[in-house]
């Protein structure tokens, strides 16, 4: 269950790199293009390493933990955001999605393969 949970939301990454690619395009500005094309590329490469990751995901295990600490990096500076007032309404589904499956990606690594929250960070499986 946890491994298709991996591969599914590794997979999804992708289209959403690509919709990241799509409003640069479409809506090309100076102060965005070059983040905006960087974000989807970033996306597209997560999701392709998780699909990878979940093939074996007692070796690979510190690719999937760290994703999680990417999306969790997202969840805090939308969370900076609001009190500036600077968060759309529409960036707190991330918050509750990304948190979600951040959460899953770190307890399911630990559980899967038996190493501590620090063995992970590290890189260490065994």
């Amino acid at each position: 269950m946890l491994r298709k949970f991996v591969l599914i939301t590794g997979f999804l990454d992708i289209p959403i790199g690509l919709a990241t690619w799509a409003a640069a395009i479409v809506e090309p500005q100076d102060t965005h293009f070059g983040a905006l094309m960087t974000c989807g590329s970033f996306l597209m490469f997560a999701g392709a390493a998780l699909m990878w990751a979940s093939q074996d995901m007692l070796v690979r295990a510190p690719v999937i933990f760290w994703q999680a600490l990417v999306r969790l990096t997202a969840v805090a500076s939308i969370i900076y955001m609001v009190p500036a007032g600077i968060a759309e309404s529409w960036q707190y589904g991330i918050v509750a999605f990304d948190g979600a499956i951040a959460m899953v990606y770190i307890v399911g690594m630990m559980q899967h393969t038996g190493a501590s929250f620090f063995s992970l960070l590290v890189g260490k499986t065994s």
